[in-house]
């Protein structure tokens, strides 16, 4: 894309959607490889449709708080950023250990697993993802 149509704003939600894009095809891969070995069979909550449009929707607006980081806090916005994505990481993965999915231990136990990797996907490719893909020359040029 020329770059002279490309705002800060628009930057920021494009890297926030196709790093959503690209965070969806890993959590759907590692879905179904994780569901063939463990045989994990609660498809209600974690599915390939709540995966598509959850996470891309999540994104989006990931990338649309992205921006207001580095709009809003100067210098200092976009570390701020990435501390505050991976406290939210880390809260999200301490909050799930306490989720009681079923009475079933061992189903618990596997949707523990299953639903923690999916958090460390998400946090990692937000609060490191979107940053690294903004600044990147690259990126911009050939993909945005």
């Amino acid at each position: 894309m020329n770059s002279s149509y490309l705002t800060t704003f628009s930057k920021a939600l494009l890297t926030g959607v196709f790093a959503g894009i690209s965070a969806t095809f890993i959590c759907i891969i590692y879905n179904v490889i994780f569901r063939d070995e463990t045989s994990y069979q609660l498809f209600t909550f974690i599915n390939v449709s709540s995966l598509i449009f959850g996470v891309n929707i999540a994104f989006m607006l990931i990338g649309v708080i992205y921006y207001w980081f580095i709009k809003y806090g100067k210098r200092t916005g976009e570390w701020l950023y990435i501390g505050v994505l991976a406290l939210i990481t880390i809260l999200g993965i301490l909050k799930t250990s306490g989720i009681q999915r079923t009475d079933d231990l061992a189903a618990n136990i596997q949707f523990h697993h299953l639903f923690i990797a999916m958090i460390l996907i998400w946090g990692i490719s937000a609060s490191i993802g979107i940053p690294v893909m903004f600044h990147s020359k690259k990126f911009e040029e050939h993909v945005l």
